[in-house]
């Protein structure tokens, strides 16, 4: 019973308090979705898998939760060579992202260098969709960024690392006989 009434308190104080409404995209107790319900006993969310998630208002009500409102940042890392231009790949990059039709005018998106790593520059993109657009749209933005780096020649590397054998020729020739020989068993069994 004392559940029921802390259930009953908490959907009155959400109900007037009204931190977050119906249709907006909240993050609480380890859960997310988009606010389905909002009644005395419970919050109902729209999981982005599909699934509903019904939370006992008692649970909502004196945690620390995100709304994120209708609108959410997508927010990718692109790799891009050293040796590449850097001017002109946050500018094609930051197209590729501003000329998609779901992604919002306002907030302005944002591309920008955030990390000199081992074999490649980092870059931060940054772009506001609909909430209903955020699973979607990662792929999208992914697709367009690299769709735009090929037409424009800008490399986006891969991890690589040398290997240097010192010492005995013998060993290391038997290592290189080796390694060509497990080649050719993998692929004859595939």
């Amino acid at each position: 019973m004392q559940g029921l009434l802390s259930d009953v308190a908490a959907g009155l104080s959400i109900i007037f308090s009204r931190p977050f409404r119906v249709g907006e995209y909240i993050s609480v107790i380890g859960e997310e979705g988009e606010v389905k319900d909002i009644s005395l006993f419970s919050t109902v969310l729209a999981h982005p898998s599909g699934s509903q998630i019904v939370i006992p208002n008692r649970k909502i009500v004196g945690e620390i939760y995100h709304n994120h409102g209708v609108i959410r940042q997508v927010h990718l890392t692109v790799g891009v060579a050293y040796d590449t231009d850097l001017d002109v790949a946050l500018a094609a990059i930051d197209e590729a992202v501003r000329s998609h039709p779901c992604v919002l005018r306002d907030p302005v998106p944002l591309v920008q260098p955030i990390r000199l790593a081992d074999f490649c520059v980092h870059l931060s993109v940054a772009a506001w969709v609909r909430v209903r657009d955020y699973i979607p749209m990662q792929g999208e933005i992914n697709k367009a960024i690299l769709a735009t780096c090929r037409e424009r020649g800008i490399v986006i590397p891969f991890p690589q690392h040398d290997v240097r054998l010192l010492g005995n020729a013998v060993l290391r020739d038997e290592l290189v006989r080796d390694a060509i020989e497990e080649s050719r068993q993998l692929a004859q069994s595939a």
